[in-house]
């Protein structure tokens, strides 16, 4: 683990120095430097290079929309809709206002531990749907091992990524302040026991904690004085 936080400190150089994505803009183009040694795409593991997406990489088919496939797009995993919803400024102007007048959401939108490269196609099909467990086997999209219910509004991601939703969800309603239904929290607190922190988790953590200035607790501690000054 050490050996790839030197290797990222040397990527990521003056980026790093900088203070924290300020809006959701500003931490794609960090986003984009901080997944440069494992660029591997969220919901199907799919690698990708630049912005193309390589979907023979992980068996991916696309459903409907070939083109949008092909390219990454930054997902959060608990979306911005969800945030903004339980903010009284979406209710004045959407996201939109959110975005430009609202301090918290600000912070929230542009949160890195909740920032995660995905295929365009899937990150549009998941939409703002909450995660659960389907009945349904995967199949939408060839290989790769997601499925959207879209009459339920509900998504199912494979289980590699499960545990590090459940933890990124906990740690948004801490941080943020926002509400996890208790049918939800009861499945992220499975899902956490369920699927423990992996090596590349707690890597990503340590990362991202380098420019946020803070690690995600659910996840594990994090070393600030390995970050580059």
């Amino acid at each position: 683990m050490i050996r790839s936080i030197l290797l990222f400190c040397l990527l990521f150089s003056a980026a790093t120095e900088a203070a924290a994505p300020r809006t959701f803009n500003e931490a794609k183009k960090v986003a984009w430097k901080l997944y440069a040694t494992h660029p591997v795409e969220f919901y199907c593991g799919c690698r990708y290079q630049g912005n193309r997406v390589d979907l023979k990489s992980c068996g991916y088919v696309p459903r409907k929309a070939p083109q949008r496939a092909k390219r990454i797009e930054w997902e959060h995993i608990v979306p911005a809709w969800v945030i903004g919803h339980q903010r009284q400024c979406w209710q004045k102007g959407g996201r939109k206002n959110c975005a430009e007048n609202d301090t918290t959401y600000q912070r929230a939108e542009a949160d890195l531990h909740n920032l995660v490269p995905s295929i365009g196609e899937v990150n549009g099909d998941r939409s703002n749907y909450s995660f659960a467990w389907l009945p349904q086997k995967p199949s939408q999209y060839g290989a790769c091992p997601m499925v959207v219910d879209f009459k339920a509004r509900k998504a199912m991601p494979r289980q590699q990524i499960r545990g590090m939703i459940a933890r990124t969800y906990f740690y948004m309603s801490d941080r943020y302040g926002l509400k996890i239904s208790s049918q939800d929290r009861k499945l992220y607190n499975a899902w956490n026991r369920q699927y423990p922190v992996e090596a590349w988790e707690r890597n990503r953590n340590q990362r991202v904690a380098c420019v946020m200035g803070y690690g995600n607790p659910f996840v594990g501690k994090v070393d600030m004085e390995v970050c580059p000054r």
